[in-house]
């Protein structure tokens, strides 16, 4: 069972533990995030710090601890302001499988609810990732496009799906 407050919003004082399981999960997952761990790893802690000011970056704590991680990405433009990217959802690997990547996608769409304006929420998935795909199902994301040849990794490339999902 996860216990809501174990989430909570991010701030820049928290930029080095995000780094470092950012990294982590690009390291581990490389084929499901479209950034690369050494380009990742060579952009600045105020790079990450600022981050967590321009945008709603979650993260589940275990004690001390960041277990898991998703960032909403609101749109600035004007005209697609009232849409807002998940992106980022990763819960490290000993915490899997109590709910914890569940309860991150929760608090995302409950901090979406809670901006003036925003009616939709987009993400993208590797099209082999049947864990993601439930989870993102279960919380009402569909299917609206399949991108070939999304993101390279290593010598072929993977596929990804964009979903999307109403803000009732």
């Amino acid at each position: 069972m996860v216990d809501a407050r174990m989430i909570r919003r991010l701030h820049a004082a928290d930029a080095p533990a995000w780094r470092e399981l950012m990294l982590l999960a690009l390291v581990r997952e490389p084929d499901a995030f479209t950034s690369d761990a050494a380009e990742s790893a060579a952009l600045p802690l105020d790079w990450w710090a600022r981050r967590t000011v321009d945008e709603v970056v979650l993260g589940a704590f275990d004690d001390a601890r960041l277990a898991g991680m998703v960032a909403l990405q609101p749109q600035a433009r004007l005209r697609v302001r009232h849409k807002a990217v998940v992106s980022g959802l990763y819960v490290r690997e000993d915490r899997r499988g109590g709910g914890l990547g569940a309860a991150l996608l929760d608090a995302a769409i409950d901090a979406a609810r809670a901006r003036d304006g925003l009616r939709v929420l987009q993400l993208q998935a590797s099209a082999h990732n049947a864990a993601a795909l439930r989870l993102y199902a279960a919380r009402g994301f569909v299917v609206f496009g399949t991108e070939p040849l999304a993101v390279r990794h290593g010598d072929g490339f993977v596929t990804k799906l964009h979903l999307w999902r109403p803000l009732p």
